[in-house]
């Protein structure tokens, strides 16, 4: 099998060699800008991995791996756009660098890009895998506006928070795997035992997220904690907290969410000193953790090779098993 880093640094060749080149150069080059400013490009890679996990053709999945790289980009461009958010990894975001317009058309530009890498796949994948992306399409455009809605729903049950970071997170690194699986020549068993092992991981990688937002080291998780609390984000973390507070520490809660925000660092710590007094962090962790168990028993299911079964397992160390 080839590595990560291998398969990653195949794709991202492949990727610039598939650079925007075209006028109006104003629609293009902020898409080239974007593409370029970094990220893990997990996705494409677990693709290529699942491909290349049944032994089928990593060279062939190329078109595919970057359909879904130009999806994902295309739904951060769009997010950036809603949010309002200057920066993404530290750069200015498209809306911020070039303006408005040039956003959303470029990120459209991106989302039809997608489908005529995805038409490059081979005829006899091609109807399963455009129902895998076209469904998945779909679900992640569901999730971006669940996680809408919460910003001004008063309360948000733990069914709806995971299955909001289910649509917004998980299906496309599940659909990911799959496609990948099913361009590898797996069987239908096996396509769907990895979309489940990817759903489970991404539903525990989501959580693992939540966790060091509020409690990671700033020199290990490279951001400022506490940013999901700043803006008084609906996390699984803030949920419980709610429904475990006693009367006065429920109604200072409510009170520190309401508030405006004069001193970050004081709500930030307020916050945090009401998630230790109910043991938030130990909930949140057994709840990632149930995950984790769920993407290894699919995963234990596989008929691919141990080796195969193995990356699998590392790849859960290294994507949710992460330090504080």
């Amino acid at each position: 099998m080839h590595s990560l880093e291998a398969l990653r640094e195949n794709f991202l060749a492949y990727m610039q060699s598939q650079a925007f080149c075209k006028e109006p150069r104003n629609l293009y080059e902020p898409n080239n800008y974007f593409l370029q400013i970094g990220g893990k490009r997990l996705r494409p890679v677990l693709l290529l991995m699942a491909t290349d996990l049944f032994h089928g053709n990593v060279q062939a999945a190329l078109p595919a791996a970057l359909a879904i790289e130009y999806f994902h980009n295309f739904s951060l461009i769009h997010d950036d756009v809603m949010d309002g958010a200057p920066l993404r990894r530290n750069f200015q975001t498209i809306h911020e660098k070039y303006n408005l317009n040039t956003a959303i058309l470029s990120g459209d530009v991106l989302l039809v890009k997608a489908y005529e890498y995805l038409s490059k796949v081979d005829d006899q994948y091609f109807r399963k895998v455009f129902e895998v992306y076209s469904k998945t399409a779909v679900e992640v455009c569901e999730g971006q506006q669940y996680d809408i809605d919460f910003e001004t729903q008063v309360e948000v049950t733990h069914a709806a928070y995971l299955e909001m970071i289910r649509l917004k997170t998980a299906v496309l690194l599940a659909a990911s795997m799959k496609i990948g699986a099913i361009l590898g020549g797996a069987g239908e068993k096996d396509a769907d035992l990895l979309y489940e092992y990817a759903e489970n991981l991404g539903v525990a990688f989501q959580i693992q997220d939540d966790i060091l937002d509020a409690f990671g080291d700033e020199s290990l998780v490279g951001k400022q904690p506490g940013g999901d609390i700043i803006q008084n984000k609906k996390t699984l973390l803030l949920i419980e907290a709610l429904l475990r507070s006693e009367a006065e520490d429920d109604r200072r809660l409510t009170e520190i969410i309401q508030a405006s925000v004069t001193d970050k660092a004081a709500k930030v710590a307020a916050v945090l000193d009401i998630f230790e007094t109910y043991n938030i962090r130990t909930f949140a962790l057994q709840m990632r953790d149930s995950y984790v168990e769920k993407a290894m028993s699919a995963l234990q299911q596989l008929s691919c090779a141990e080796e195969g079964k193995e990356a699998l397992r590392q790849l859960v160390n290294h994507l949710v098993v992460r330090e504080f």
